[in-house]
């Protein structure tokens, strides 16, 4: 009998152990030191330049906070996992990171696509994912029905602000009257931006004369750009990612085709002006979350700061990064708390967050109410940039 009891008793302090040891995201109690944030992004793959510049910002954000103290006095431990740049690949680090790692909270991915892909893994472990930069206009903080999905959030502007600015920017700004679409069709974000800038263009009396698609990892455009080089128009809309926009446009100026060239945030990449080059990038604007011509002293510190630390100008992504980084910190410290929930609720309640990238206020269906940015390019180098206030 004593024997039973003495193996009841040992099997009770190891069962113990293991429950106090487990996963789960209880690290906020009264001896905790640390609070553990997981970092989901594209490090390598196709769209890595996103990824590895919002990481840069991120991770030069909670050097920043660390070294200040921390977060209410908790070291921010991040953990950080390449998805490579796949949708599936980001779905299975974000459970990991979730039920495994600890983390209270997941940044990113960085595209529309792969963070949608780990909003089921949020909302079934009840852990709030935020991505700086994913504007796809439905299936984000918003499911199909309509209703907000609790733990989900972007700092960024989502594609129908951007569409409907670059139409009223290609109208009010350029005086344009026609135009022509040229779009991936293997891309929601594209769809959703063409989409958008057709009808507002169109409202605004504008014509588009043609819509012309191609796919991802196309290289030729020769095709399209002859077939639409005898038409008349204005501007041509380009919504896409810099892989093919800067082959597209090198490829139109190459034709003789002079017209204005427009674009979305997909444009804000060094690799843009390797592929174009600095002659074709001339008359050419997109839409951005941020410009270092802001002479902002928030800006301009940032950029010092960044410069000082990765020996190069940060771009938007970079921007977003950091103000996620601050963004997720200043949550928790307003939540007074590392549970998960109590998380969420600050992030929902956040009043004037004042970051690089603007200021703004969390709306009720998770999307940020802040200020876009159109930039023109000369020689591949930003030389205006005009900022546009919601409505």
């Amino acid at each position: 009998m004593k024997k039973t009891l003495v193996l009841l008793l040992a099997l009770i302090l190891v069962v113990g152990s293991f429950t106090a040891c487990g996963g789960g995201n209880d690290t906020g109690g009264a001896d905790a030191t640390e609070v553990k944030i997981g970092v989901n992004y594209e490090l390598t793959g196709a769209v890595a330049t996103y990824g590895e510049a919002s990481t840069d910002g991120i991770l030069m954000a909670f050097e920043e906070i660390n070294a200040a103290g921390g977060i209410n006095g908790l070291t921010i431990v991040p953990v950080t996992v390449d998805n490579k740049s796949d949708a599936a690949e980001a779905t299975s680090l974000a459970t990991r990171l979730m039920t495994q790692e600890g983390v209270v909270a997941c940044l990113g991915p960085a595209t529309s696509g792969n963070f949608q892909a780990t909003i089921p893994v949020a909302m079934g472990n009840g852990i709030p994912i935020i991505s700086a930069s994913a504007t796809a206009d439905e299936g984000v903080t918003v499911d199909a029905n309509g209703n907000v999905n609790d733990y989900v959030f972007r700092l960024c502007f989502n594609d129908s602000f951007q569409g409907v600015t670059m139409a009223n920017f290609a109208s009010s700004n350029l005086g344009a009257k026609t135009a022509v679409i040229i779009q991936d069709n293997s891309s929601d974000y594209a769809k959703g931006l063409a989409k958008n800038f057709k009808s507002t263009f169109t409202e605004a009396g504008g014509t588009i004369v043609a819509e012309e698609g191609y796919l991802a990892k196309d290289k030729d455009f020769n095709a399209i750009l002859t077939s639409i080089r005898g038409k008349d128009f204005d501007v041509i809309f380009l919504p896409g990612y810099y892989q093919e926009a800067g082959l597209i446009i090198k490829q139109a100026r190459d034709l003789g085709i002079t017209a204005p060239i427009l674009g979305a945030d997909g444009f804000d990449s060094p690799v843009l002006l390797e592929l174009a080059g600095p002659e074709a990038l001339n008359n050419v604007y997109f839409s951005n979350h941020y410009s270092s011509l802001d002479q902002d002293p928030l800006v301009q510190d940032f950029i010092a700061a960044f410069k000082d630390k990765y020996g190069t100008e940060p771009n938007a992504f970079h921007a977003l990064g950091y103000d996620l980084g601050k963004f997720i910190a200043d949550a928790i410290e307003r939540a007074g708390s590392t549970d998960p929930d109590a998380i969420r609720d600050a992030l929902a309640g956040t009043t004037n967050f004042v970051g690089v990238t603007g200021t703004f206020s969390m709306g009720e269906d998770h999307n940020p109410i802040k200020s876009i940015v159109v930039i023109g390019l000369e020689d591949g180098v930003q030389a205006t940039s005009v900022k546009v206030d919601p409505n």
